[in-house]
């Protein structure tokens, strides 16, 4: 049973009603990021029920020693953790002397939380009676600002209800955190300095082992109805915490508020021994805005995000608000602003996963960027792997991999491998593709080639190193497998011939040597500087060429399918649709061993490889094969539904495609897996996008022009969405009856609606 509490609506994500069992799924799903940092929506009062405190930093993190039972070579040293950082968020609150928690006072008469998605902000309401009998309203509102990304806000106010109450609040930093996802229970800070000093205070920390320096800051002003009060704070400080006490009788009725600003400067942006004169910069600029001001820039910095990247939707409310929760979280995580962070799996939501960059950025998020931001923001992306290139020549020697052969890590921070289970690790290398793909994908859709030879070739020539002598030629077959992998559906470990893995193993080689090719030809000095670097000649690139024409691929002739890998045919092929519901989600029901004799699909393999390679098939090759595996896909990873539902509007199965739509885009609001507590399916978000403006608007490149087939589910009565195309933004809306562009700007532009050309001219509306 999915859970089923949060009120649609179409800007805000809703709770009424207090239940502890959620505390932990809201905490995940409230999370409020601005690229910077970010943090789970724990209360700010103290709370003694069951909670996953989480405050998070971009960009740093600690190696914790890998944990496995049994050492294998080539293991890396160690999992990358994102760090739980010290904490600024909190507010203790006395009233009478009995502290506000929410877990243990006498009665609860109403709650009400709001992630407000339209202007960036989180809120809760409640009215309470504690234990002593005062009953108060309390109202609190926080952010973290786009405009002046080291500083969060939060106002906080309380009104005795039903008599008169001396009310205290106590701000406080902690850095004696621990994190939830911890091999050793390792210390990961080591605090340099706690200080106070005119009603601020200020924790100096840096993390073990990778040294980043950072500091923890809050200031705080208290008001009685509106009017600021000049209160003399009492000051507490330990070795790991520091405080202020706010104290005063509130009459009955009358609102005692507290705005405290906090964050974090980091030396990653700073030099160390200018962290506390960093925040005194940004504590002064921020208080002389005061919260409204700063709330108002909020507003302001979050209405130009959703200028370029909203999606509308009509008539279907739970759908609507779907797609904007993706997006905004989107944006919560990755601005764009920095070239040195990426986009985590979880985000700012949870610690689940280690590492910053998986796959998923090259194979799912790049097209977002790419289309509602500038086309710097997607190379900045390509650019990060381009750093990270001599790590990935290290990660593949230290499998014995040679002559500059480069494996992508599949879990990264620093471009070092970080992920340590072993059948991921070692065998998942299809990540490889789509790092590859990536440059393939920019290209096609910015028409940018210059990153090519500036620095994409060399990422491209590892990675077709990588791929040559990773394939191992079979007399038997006579022709090149691909041994011991695991590809896209992770419930397959250790297979031979993967078809998707084999299958990007072929195309990237095959596009490597064209590029080099183009290199030669267009760009002579950019060729002849890498060609001495990397020290690659003809007879190489024939024996790569010799690889990919003779690569194998499983196939049944009697299914008249390719096979997902060589033993597919062996397992016992019963369907989802047999699957005792108890059982589901099987990860959480069975063994592993279970699960990997089973035919069960976690995510789109062959399906993967069908939609980035959708020119090589023909429409009812596609539809064979999504009849023959969707029957068997379970879709517990949170990538499968989006390329589920882009499939199935291609094939013109609008009821299957929508209902993939939701799936993917409600996946956390609704908690599909069950495990939303642990945090949001970031990296699947930018799926959701796709689901809408590829699945159902059918946008595709074709030769460089923007080609759609747009279709609506019979739920809607129309959406719309915006695209910015090589510099042109052009607003498609689609209803059941018509479909109508409208470009920007003072250019026509040029496109194909199913396959027919249109031109768009500016500020003219053209329906079809």
């Amino acid at each position: 049973m999915n859970q089923d509490y949060i009120v649609p609506n179409e800007w805000s994500i809703i709770e009424e009603g207090f239940s502890p069992e959620r505390v932990e799924s809201s905490e995940s799903i409230f999370s409020i990021g601005n690229g910077a940092m970010g943090q789970r929506a724990n209360f700010e009062e103290h709370y003694s029920g069951s909670t996953f405190q989480g405050s998070y930093i971009a960009g740093v993190y600690y190696p914790d020693k890998t944990r496995v039972g049994w050492w294998k070579n080539g293991y890396p040293e160690y999992f990358a953790k994102v760090l739980n950082a010290p904490s600024w968020i909190g507010i203790q609150v006395f009233i009478n002397d009995e502290q506000l928690d929410l877990h243990t006072c006498k009665e609860i008469t109403s709650f009400r939380r709001e992630l407000n998605m339209k202007e960036g902000w989180l809120s809760r309401e409640f009215i309470t009676i504690l234990k002593n009998g005062v009953e108060v309203a309390v109202k609190a509102k926080r952010f973290l600002s786009l405009d002046i990304d080291e500083i969060g806000a939060i106002q906080y106010e309380v009104t005795p209800v039903n008599q008169s109450a001396k009310i205290a609040f106590v701000p406080f930093i902690d850095a004696g955190i621990t994190n939830e996802d911890s091999n050793w229970d390792d210390q990961f800070w080591d605090i340099i300095n706690v200080d106070q000093e005119n009603q601020q205070a200020f924790i100096q920390a840096k993390t073990c082992k990778t040294d980043f320096h950072t500091c923890t800051f809050m200031e705080s002003e208290v008001f009685l109805n509106g009017e600021k009060q000049q209160l003399i704070p009492d000051e507490k400080k330990s070795s790991s915490y520091a405080s202020y006490t706010y104290e005063m009788q509130i009459p009955k009725g009358s609102t005692f508020t507290i705005c405290k600003y906090g964050g974090y400067t980091v030396d990653r942006n700073h030099s160390k021994e200018e962290l506390i004169t960093a925040v005194k910069s940004v504590l002064q600029k921020s208080k002389s805005l005061g919260f409204d001001a700063l709330l108002n820039l909020q507003k302001k910095a979050w209405a130009s995000i959703w200028e370029m990247s909203d999606i509308t939707i009509e008539g279907d409310v739970k759908a609507q608000q779907a797609i904007r929760f993706n997006i905004f979280q989107l944006n919560q995580t990755y601005l764009g602003t920095d070239a040195s962070l990426n986009i985590g799996p979880k985000g700012f939501t949870g610690e689940k996963y280690g590492g910053s960059t998986y796959w998923d950025t090259e194979a799912y998020c790049i097209p977002f960027y790419m289309a509602t931001k500038d086309q710097e923001v997607a190379r900045k992306l390509l650019e990060y792997r381009y750093k990270h290139l001599e790590k990935a020549i290290e990660n593949a020697e230290k499998l014995g991999f040679s002559n500059g052969a480069a494996l992508y890590p599949m879990v990264t921070m620093n471009g070092e491998e970080c992920h340590n289970e072993w059948e991921i690790t070692f065998e998942e290398i299809h990540r490889n593709g789509a790092i590859a793909f990536a440059i393939y994908n920019y290209h096609r859709y910015t028409g940018d080639y210059s990153y090519i030879p500036e620095k994409g070739l060399e990422v491209l020539i590892g990675i077709a190193r990588f791929w040559y002598q990773r394939a191992t030629f079979s007399t038997y077959k006579n022709k090149y497998v691909v041994l011991g992998v695991t590809g896209p559906n992770e419930y397959e470990n250790n297979v031979n011939n993967n078809w998707y893995t084999n299958y990007i193993a072929q195309w990237c080689i095959h596009y490597v040597i064209e590029n080099i090719k183009k290199v030669k030809a267009d760009f002579r000095e950019d060729y002849t500087r890498i060609m001495a670097k990397v020290n690659l000649n003809e007879k190489e690139i024939a024996q790569w060429k010799d690889v990919a024409d003779e690569m194998y691929f499983p196939y049944s002739e009697e299914h008249g399918v390719y096979l997902q890998q060589d033993g597919f045919l062996d397992k016992e092929l019963v369907t989802v649709a047999d699957l005792d519901p108890s059982q589901r989600p099987i990860n959480q029901h069975w063994s592993w061993d279970r699960i990997l004799r089973s035919p069960y699909i976690k995510q789109a393999d062959i399906l993967q490889g069908f939609y980035f390679f959708e020119d090589h098939f023909t429409k009812q090759e596609l539809e064979k094969h999504f009849d023959f595996y969707e029957p068997f896909t379970v879709h517990e990873s949170s990538l499968s539904p989006c390329v589920h539902s882009i499939q199935a509007a291609k094939l013109d199965r609008m009821e299957q495609a929508y209902e993939f739509y939701l799936r993917t885009s409600r996946l956390d609001l609704d908690d599909y897996n069950h495990e939303v507590h642990e945090g949001l399916h970031i990296t699947s978000m930018a799926g959701t996008w796709m689901s809408i403006v590829e699945g159902f608007g059918g946008m595709r490149v074709k030769e460089g022009v923007l080609s759609f087939a747009p279709k609506i589910p019979k739920q809607w009565k129309a959406y719309s969405f915006k695209i910015n195309f090589r510099n042109q933004i052009l607003r498609v809306h689609v209803s059941q009856s018509k479909t109508s562009f409208e470009t920007d700007g003072a250019e026509s532009m040029n496109i194909l609606v199913n396959d027919e050309p249109l031109v768009v001219k500016p500020n003219n509306l053209v329906s079809v």
